[in-house]
């Protein structure tokens, strides 16, 4: 019974370690703000949820108004206030 209720826990905890801003094992990376170039225009947003992808450059950005944007790492600033 207690390995199915440590089972339990650590699943729960798993699965809503994912809520933050970004999670990565214990390691917690909030930003609050960000800035984006999209041609000559710099956008500054309140930052809802971000996420990077292992296996490019590019990061995804989800604002306060549930606006995403993607774009190339080398286009992004991202800030904890």
């Amino acid at each position: 019974m207690k390995k199915i209720l440590l089972g339990i826990v650590l699943f729960g905890t798993i699965i809503l370690s994912g809520c933050g801003n970004k999670t990565v094992i214990d390691t917690k990376y909030t930003f609050t703000k960000a800035k984006i170039v999209i041609g000559n225009e710099i956008l500054e947003l309140n930052v809802e949820q971000w996420r990077d992808y292992d296996d490019s450059d590019q990061i995804q950005i989800i604002d306060e108004n549930g606006k995403v944007y993607l774009t190339h790492s080398s286009n992004i600033l991202l800030m904890s206030e």
